[in-house]
């Protein structure tokens, strides 16, 4: 092999290691466990396993549910705005994601829904479909946690209402964004 040979071999050596040496150190901390992210892009709590609702339920949309404890209290009523207001934040999405109330019969003030949440279904948790549904919702807060359903019917994520409800909205519209379904 003559130099000239010698030192192009080389330098395309060095140029190759040059991008393949960086690509495989970032593989192999990544997948080899030595360095991963320690944030996720998601505001919720997303279920490693989602849960299918096998409930006969308004489906077939994104659905925000919240279950009322009995009576509309105050943690009850802030609950309900910010799943109003994120859903009227959704602009041009508003018609794929639905609002579900899930509380017995006569929890709170027929007046207060018809004013203040029109567009919001009211579920009674004695009926068939609220029972179905409660069963399959996972322990959380009464008046305070809020769940989202997939158009399939899988139970995927839960919110804290307490929490900032921008964070609902992004993942909300992450969701649509992605979403080809609903």
């Amino acid at each position: 092999m003559t130099t000239a040979n010698a030192r192009g071999l080389r330098t395309l050596l060095g140029l190759a290691a040059l991008f393949f040496v960086p690509l495989f150190l970032a593989f192999a901390l990544y997948y080899g466990g030595g360095w991963r992210p320690a944030q996720s892009t998601n505001h919720g709590v997303l279920l490693a396993h989602p849960v299918k609702i096998t409930a006969s339920w308004p489906a077939e949309k994104w659905t925000l549910v919240q279950v009322g404890a009995g009576q509309c209290a105050e943690a009850c009523r802030e609950a309900l705005h910010v799943t109003r207001q994120t859903w009227l934040s959704l602009a041009k999405e508003l018609d794929r994601v639905q609002r579900v109330f899930v509380a017995p019969a006569g929890c709170c003030e027929p007046r207060y829904f018809e004013q203040q949440h029109p567009s919001l279904v009211h579920i009674d948790a004695a009926s068939p479909a609220g029972r179905g549904l409660l069963a399959a919702l996972p322990p959380g807060t009464p008046d305070r946690t809020i769940y989202l359903i997939d158009p399939l019917g899988n139970l995927i994520m839960t919110f804290d209402s307490r929490d900032n409800p921008k964070g609902l909205l992004a993942d909300l519209k992450k969701l649509l964004k992605l979403s080809h379904i609903g």
